[in-house]
């Protein structure tokens, strides 16, 4: 299956969270949003704008030390779990696939930080790299082998995104 990439530059804190608000009226249930990246790379500001962007209108703080927050208030349910703190068999043992296998919580939206932690994610996830600019912002790589994916990246953030295969 090839996988293709999105590149978004992001100048600054305000534009890593406009990002998430923008994409936030366009993800379906089930979504799952793979977050990656260096500490304080804009993981935790992408996913308060996607809160704000499904209409949670509660403040989004980071479940580092909960592992994960639920909000159900929004558009669609919004699952925020971090995997900062943990190795991979403390992952393992949590079954975090019940937020994206439908059978135990309603479909919804699944952000998960230091998603590379995580050892078997869906394959059908949408991935995405924060990481600093040279120009002292940050870089948005999402990367997925999903068509519907490139689609809604299009779609919510703009015509013309340049994709490339990977």
């Amino acid at each position: 299956m090839n996988r293709h990439s999105v590149v978004i530059d992001l100048p600054d804190q305000l534009a890593t969270r406009q990002l998430g608000e923008r994409l936030g009226p366009y993800l379906p249930a089930p979504t799952v949003l793979l977050l990656s990246g260096d500490l304080g790379s804009g993981k935790t500001t992408l996913v308060q704008g996607l809160g704000a962007g499904l209409g949670i209108a509660d403040p989004i703080s980071s479940p580092t030390f909960t592992l994960v927050n639920e909000y159900l208030e929004g558009r669609i349910p919004f699952y925020h779990i971090d995997l900062y703190r943990l190795d991979v068999a403390e992952v393992n043992s949590l079954y975090l696939e019940r937020y994206w296998d439908k059978q135990e919580t309603a479909p919804g939206i699944v952000a998960i930080e230091w998603a590379e932690r995580l050892p078997n994610p869906p394959s059908d996830a949408l991935a995405l790299a924060l990481t600093y600019s040279e120009a002292g912002g940050r870089q948005a790589t999402f990367s997925t082998t999903t068509p519907f994916h490139l689609t809604l990246l299009e779609t919510a953030l703009g015509h013309g995104l340049l994709v490339d295969e990977i």
